[in-house]
């Protein structure tokens, strides 16, 4: 993938200072000793208890990731780390509202036909519940951007009824109705939901009773994952979604409008015999003449997930006042019953047991060492990073520490697999699983490190250099990247914090998201290098004179997921 060349002249105008800086980076002699206690058994055998069957795919919130939060807690314990949680735990507790779908009691009807929840629908989001029986509107993909002149909703009233749109998105990648055609996030300027909207946004300006995003190929060939990803209770974080109380002069805030995905079969029937049929790009907008409703009935419970936090304190009697994070997300998407095949359990042993073990290792290096570093050092494994980045948002907007004293975050997703030349996968059109832009085995992705900050990336790139010399690549540091892999991990919600961050990934395979991601597949080799290398950039920036200079702002395209 080439380079625009916005990030061709930055990676230019980077280069003189940051290979300068790089040639002061030095390694002792001590320093890659305390690294060698990081080794390829070690974390094979973390690994292979952390993405085992008895976790479940560790989902949030699960028995199985409870169980892992516990694994790391035992272990940190015993090596004589400080719990940075609440309370002086090491658990950062996190109540999540669960809406339970009563799938019974959940269904559409078109024209008297019934179609069931599950086989024919999945709810998404929302809080509207009951028997409805609003008109439908199509509204091409919905997307309202003033500086684009569009506006789907133009000259027609969407009041309490349902609108149809057009759903080309991916599950798990960038959305169930992604930008039209055309159209880029540099376009998205101004204020959300008046200069711009996405679908659900302008339709609850607009006062929609509810969204429904009609089934395009892509979601019809894989129903059954979008079953997995959404026909399941839907969970949310209560402190992260947004509410309007109520007040003595008026009522509670309007019940957020449905949003749900129809299949084929459903789609069809909806628009059978009408004057308009909903296509791809589509940009024109018609009423429905169907008689339709939709009943939809939810049991809501309160349950409880976790972040696991824990601190090293620095030697310096005044630096250790300062922390240098690391992290990595413990969640993985669970388990399915309802899977074709055998294996029902997603293992989550690249995505992201590497990173959640190799975060243990650095630990566990830290506290077999002689010497402290001067600075403190964070460790924080985050829950709930595949249903939107919920622990790494709830620690950032609630942390349990003074978040202003870290100097930079060090994110870990997925550092495990290496592409074997002998079977490369093309991506293209109608292939959903590929490998081609899997890492090799002395290669690895780094993102991010010189966006914020002159000085991380000085010392992420001059630690390498300076030790095993391991391939970066920064070819995802594109500010246009199409895969938006800088929003898909932790490390996002700390730099819009104002931290500046590096994130290390091996990129997406075939196995990314699959039951098939087994801690048999891993390539311990290169974890060993790639998490050794990670333990002295974190080392490195602890004995730092002074913190980061944050001297960059972020591109515009990714200050807003």
């Amino acid at each position: 993938m080439r380079k625009t060349l916005f990030a061709f002249f930055l990676s230019i105008s980077l280069l003189a200072p940051t290979a300068t800086f790089a040639q002061a980076v030095k390694i002792t002699a001590a320093e890659k000793k305390i690294a060698d206690e990081i080794t390829a058994a070690q974390l094979s055998s973390y690994l292979h208890f952390v993405a085992s069957d008895a976790m479940g795919g560790r989902d949030t919130p699960s028995q199985g990731l409870d169980v892992t939060a516990e694994f790391l807690k035992i272990n940190l314990q015993r090596w004589g780390f400080k719990g940075a949680g609440d309370n002086g735990t090491f658990f950062q507790k996190i109540a999540l509202r669960r809406d339970g779908v009563n799938a019974a009691e959940t269904f559409v009807t078109v024209g008297g036909q019934k179609f069931e929840y599950g086989e024919d629908l999945v709810r998404v989001s929302g809080t509207t519940t009951g028997t409805l029986s609003p008109k439908i509107v199509y509204a091409g993909n919905g997307w309202m951007i003033k500086s684009k002149n569009l506006d789907p909703y133009a000259g027609i009233d969407v009041k309490d009824k349902i609108i149809a749109v057009f759903g080309e998105g991916q599950v798990g990648g960038r959305g169930l109705v992604p930008l039209p055609a055309g159209v880029t996030q540099a376009d998205l300027t101004g204020t959300r939901g008046t200069d711009w909207a996405d679908v659900v946004t302008y339709a609850r300006e607009k006062g929609a009773a509810g969204v429904m995003v009609l089934s395009s190929n892509f979601l019809n060939d894989n129903w059954e994952a979008i079953t997995q990803n959404f026909g399941r209770s839907r969970t949310v974080v209560d402190k992260l979604t947004p509410t309007t109380p109520a007040t003595p002069a008026g009522p509670a805030a309007p019940a957020q409008p449905t949003v749900f995905i129809a299949s084929r079969k459903l789609t069809n029937a909806i628009f059978a015999g009408e004057a308009g049929n909903p296509t791809a790009g589509a940009t024109n907008s018609f009423d429905v003449n169907k008689a339709f409703s939709v009943s939809i009935s939810l049991k809501p419970e309160t349950v409880y997930t976790q972040n696991v936090v824990a601190l090293w304190e620095g030697s310096d009697p005044v630096l250790k006042n300062e922390m240098v994070a690391i992290g990595a997300h413990y969640d993985h998407v669970g388990t399915n019953p309802n899977a074709l095949g055998e294996d029902k359990i997603w293992n989550g042993a690249d995505d992201d047991g590497s990173g959640t073990v190799a975060v243990l290792a650095i630990a566990e290096a830290l506290a077999k060492a002689k010497v402290r570093p001067k600075r403190s050092v964070l460790f924080v494994w985050h829950a709930g990073e595949e249903k939107g980045l919920w622990g790494a948002e709830y620690f950032n907007k609630f942390p349990t520490v003074n978040i202003k004293n870290v100097i930079a975050q060090l994110n870990i997703d997925m550092i495990g697999r290496s592409l074997d030349p002998a079977k490369v996968i093309k991506c293209g059109p109608g292939v959903r699983r590929c490998n081609e832009e899997l890492s090799k085995a002395n290669e690895i992705y780094v993102i991010g490190s010189e966006m914020m900050s002159s000085t991380l990336g000085a010392i992420t790139k001059g630690t390498n250099d300076a030790y095993l010399k391991l391939e970066y690549n920064y070819k995802y540091d594109d500010p246009k990247d199409p895969n938006r892999f800088f929003f898909r991990s932790d490390h996002y919600h700390y730099a819009v914090n104002g931290i500046p961050i590096t994130f290390w990934f091996d990129g997406v395979h075939e196995d990314y998201h699959q039951p098939e991601d087994h801690p048999d597949k891993i390539d311990y080799q290169k974890m060993e290098k790639v998490t050794r290398t990670i333990f002295l950039t974190m080392w490195e920036l602890t004995d730092l004179k002074e913190r980061p200079k944050i001297d960059k702002q972020l591109p515009p395209e990714l200050t807003q997921r």
